[in-house]
């Protein structure tokens, strides 16, 4: 296996844009949206999107008193649940860091929301008969590819105490509608309040296992690491984070905005996976207020803020930082991280007032 690419710092490569192009992010002017329409809903494809078949069923192997598989049509007549759940790439930021991590040079972009219609994962396990001595379920995806040197499928796995939350899904549609071929159809797996790497998509395989998994994507990939060589700490629940709707128009190449002085209203959402958002702040050069945090209308999904600002003439930079009920706040800067996963430093949007 080839070591880690090297941080880089300045212009960003053809490399980096390819993926940029194929991973597109969520146009920040859709935070106005409760539920993220599907089209404009981000992506991250490891590799390909891969083909589905006629003959596609889901294995369920392993660890399992009663191994088995079922079709599609089989999944859709048991038992349905919806839940509205925000996911977030976990390098979501890293392309305002620098050095920086080659790879998605995600800015701000990299969240959205859905309304994930399934099966609970939990009425599967339990058909199947997880047995005790299940460590770990390793949940397959059909997207093959290289990383690292590494040819694999991506795969992920939750303990079993996590695999067997009710609201941990099985999915086979979004917002209403059949699961896109981008979004992971026929079937992916939704794991509210964690990063996006553990809801696995185009999955095809559930396996049980009586140690814990050590595929790349769970034993060495999605770390938290501040120096080369770390073993680091797994991204798992997301941070509190918040981004705003930048106000104004914006410049078609800088993306820098103008706006009319006067009262404006700026609204925007927050989430964090451990807790509820208790408060948002806007700062508008440097000088933070409380803005109106609106009650959480789902469990696992972001919350709507709003401030007025009053907007005179000149230039300003504007930030939102959100704060949870466990007393998480973001930090002013963007956390270090050698892979640039985590960054939750506020957002800063630049607004010229005439």
């Amino acid at each position: 296996m080839s070591a880690r690419r090297p941080p880089l710092v300045g212009r960003f490569t053809g490399e980096e844009l390819a993926l940029a192009g194929r991973n597109r992010g969520m146009p920040l002017e859709a935070l106005r949206h409760d539920v993220t329409p599907s089209g404009l809903h981000y992506l991250l494809i490891h590799f390909d999107i891969p083909p589905v078949t006629a003959q596609w069923k889901l294995r369920l192997t392993g660890l399992l008193k009663h191994p088995f598989e079922i079709t599609l049509e089989e999944l859709k007549t048991l038992p349905a649940r919806t839940e509205r759940v925000t996911l977030e790439c976990a390098g979501n930021g890293r392309g305002q860091l620098s050095p920086r991590y080659p790879s998605v040079p995600w800015l701000e972009e990299g969240v959205s929301t859905a309304e994930w219609t399934g099966v609970p994962l939990a009425a599967l396990l339990g058909r199947a008969g997880l047995r005790s001595e299940a460590k770990d379920i390793v949940f397959r995806g059909a997207d093959r590819g290289f990383d690292r040197g590494v040819e694999h499928e991506f795969a992920r796995s939750l303990v079993p105490e996590l695999a067997m939350r009710a609201d941990v899904l099985l999915a086979y549609a979004m917002n209403g509608a059949p699961l896109p071929p981008q979004h992971g159809a026929p079937l992916r797996l939704v794991v509210p309040r964690w990063y996006g790497m553990a809801s696995v998509k185009w999955l095809y395989a559930i396996e049980a296992l009586e140690r814990g998994f050590d595929g790349l994507q769970q034993a060495s990939g999605y770390h938290f690491r501040s120096a080369a060589g770390e073993k680091g700490e797994p991204c798992t629940l997301m941070r509190v984070n918040s981004l705003m709707v930048p106000p104004g128009i914006p410049d078609f190449y800088t993306r820098k905005r103008v706006a009319r002085a006067g009262a404006i209203e700026v609204t925007g959402r927050a989430w964090s996976g451990a807790a509820p958002i208790v408060r948002v702040e806007l700062g508008v050069d440097g000088l933070w207020r409380d803005a109106v945090v609106e009650e959480r209308q789902c469990e696992h999904a972001w919350q709507a803020w709003h401030a007025v600002w009053d907007a005179r003439a000149g230039a300003h930079e504007l930030a939102c930082r959100a704060t949870d009920a466990l007393g998480r706040r973001q930090p002013l800067e963007p956390p270090s991280d050698l892979s640039g996963f985590g960054n939750n430093g506020v957002q800063r949007v630049h607004v010229t007032v005439r």
